[in-house]
């Protein structure tokens, strides 16, 4: 091997081991909701899923006004279908859950909502503060927050 192929190739090896490496398995989406206005809690929606269809794990937090989509007893903001394919935000998210994504309201939503788990849908629970800021921290994590 001569010299200029040496060097290109010494090059060429610290190029990539500079380079970030692609984690093996499927990446990582943390969807963080807590706009009131249920177009934008359907988009948040849409995205998540479009990112399971992509092979993403996919978590969503729910605090403040969007925790309401996680109750068994949700308003209908959170319930009624909306145009193009009349999809609720409740809907797509239980659509979600049903493909593997996980969903969990914020710690201190039930207590000012002034109730318990039982109030929420089934599959649905209540994040720990020191496990989702792991999972948001995490090198292989896109967050998204609406």
């Amino acid at each position: 091997m001569n010299l200029k192929t040496f060097a290109a190739a010494l090059v060429g090896s610290a190029l990539l081991a500079l380079a970030p490496a692609k984690a093996d398995g499927p990446d990582k989406l943390v969807t963080i909701l807590t706009a009131p206005e249920p177009q934008t809690q359907l988009m948040a929606m849409v995205l998540t899923m479009q990112a399971i269809q992509q092979n993403a794990s996919a978590q969503i937090l729910l605090c403040g006004p969007a925790g309401d989509l996680a109750l068994k007893d949700a308003p209908a903001s959170a319930t009624a279908g909306q145009a193009p394919r009349d999809m609720s935000p409740q809907g797509l998210m239980q659509k979600i859950m049903q493909a593997g994504g996980k969903v969990e309201v914020c710690a201190i939503y039930l207590p000012n909502k002034g109730t318990g788990p039982e109030a929420l849908l089934d599959g649905v629970t209540v994040a720990k503060p020191p496990e989702m800021a792991e999972s948001i921290m995490a090198d292989d994590t896109r967050v998204m927050s609406f």
